[in-house]
């Protein structure tokens, strides 16, 4: 009965749940995973500025980067990508085809377009193809500790411009992450970003611990470290990439908005893509825990104490015996019991505060 009730009470606050032991294992998480863009993010980054290099030997303007940026980016599947693609679709910029792309997982893309080499991603992936950025990499940093995921696009082996996205924070995500320090949860954030910028987004939400810069096969892995610790682990991922992640983890929690192999591999799923889900999941959860004790402390005390005078314990004595329909009494009203205590959790709200 608490279960179900439970089951009802969730969907009310946008919670669906996929099984039943997630429903106990949420009650005693003590880490909790989040991963930043589309989590604790709103996922829809936008192009803030786009700083061109002295290293364009084709003098192209703003207008023509943008455009074999966004036309590589087309082929990609990563949601800085797309504000790549957006941007150059609002200012009518006509996309060119790509005649050889490839996808460097955590790292970038590359291709050929119109016989120029492209190569667009972050510091490492430059830093790789021996591509001298030294001269504006402050610049780029500058763009971090604003919050921004400054992006390095060399054209033929020579940078020629920083393309910079901002991913707003959502309005609810730092109330949020408070509600969940206050149940003394510890939050860490995973990224793939650099370290600039998460450390930049950590600060605003109130997160003092992150892992910046961990590639998609990767962000399991700092599951199982956390695991290692003796910790009870929730992840919070919408992405194709957080998907070992929530498997892996003893509670995984989709986000809504996020893709059906997130919400797939998850355990929960929050529909209204609000951080807050989390929050009152877990509340909800020590509830029902609560509950279900509460009635097994219940339908106990009936047992205990009328199984003795059902065999005849008090016979001896007094030459007393348990009519049939006391006993058949106090069974029914031992799970009227249970049935109205469970229901009480109908009226149970999570405090946001």
């Amino acid at each position: 009965m608490s279960v179900m009730v439970w089951i009802g009470k969730a969907a009310e606050a946008g919670v669906l749940i996929r099984n039943g032991e997630a429903l106990q294992t949420a009650s005693k998480i003590t880490a909790m995973v989040l991963d930043k863009t589309g989590t604790i993010t709103q996922g829809e980054p936008k192009v803030t500025d786009i700083l061109l290099t002295d290293n364009n030997p084709d003098a192209l303007d703003e207008r023509q980067l943008l455009q074999l940026a966004a036309s590589i980016e087309n082929s990609s599947e990563h949601p800085l990508a797309q504000a790549i693609v957006d941007s150059a679709i609002a200012q009518d910029i006509e996309l060119l085809n790509i005649d050889i792309f490839k996808a460097i997982s955590g790292h970038g893309v590359e291709g050929m377009c119109n016989d120029k080499a492209l190569l667009f991603g972050n510091e490492k992936l430059m830093k790789d193809r021996t591509i001298d950025i030294s001269a504006f990499v402050s610049q780029a940093q500058s763009f971090a500790k604003e919050a921004k995921t400054p992006m390095y696009f060399a054209i033929d082996n020579k940078l020629v411009a920083i393309i910079a996205v901002s991913d707003p924070i959502k309005h609810d995500s730092i109330d949020a992450i408070k509600r969940l320090q206050r149940n003394n949860i510890r939050v860490i954030m995973l990224t793939g970003d650099n370290i600039g910028t998460a450390k930049a987004v950590a600060k605003s939400v109130g997160i003092t611990e992150f892992f910046a810069q961990v590639l998609p096969e990767d962000k399991a892995n700092k599951i199982a470290e956390l695991q290692s610790e003796n910790e009870v682990v929730g992840m919070t991922g919408d992405g194709i990439n957080d998907a070992p992640a929530l498997a892996l983890a003893d509670v995984g929690f989709a986000i809504g908005t996020g893709t059906d192999v997130a919400i797939e591999s998850a355990d929960i799923t929050l529909m209204r893509g609000s951080l807050h889900g989390l929050a009152d999941a877990i509340a909800v959860s020590k509830a029902t825990l609560t509950n279900i004790k509460q009635n097994l402390v219940g339908a106990f005390i009936y047992n205990v104490a009328g199984i003795p005078f059902a065999a005849g314990i008090l016979y001896p004595f007094v030459g007393l015996l348990l009519s049939p329909v006391i006993a058949g009494a106090a069974m029914a009203f031992s799970s009227l019991t249970v049935v109205t205590n469970a229901n009480r959790l109908r009226f149970f709200k999570a405090k946001d505060h």
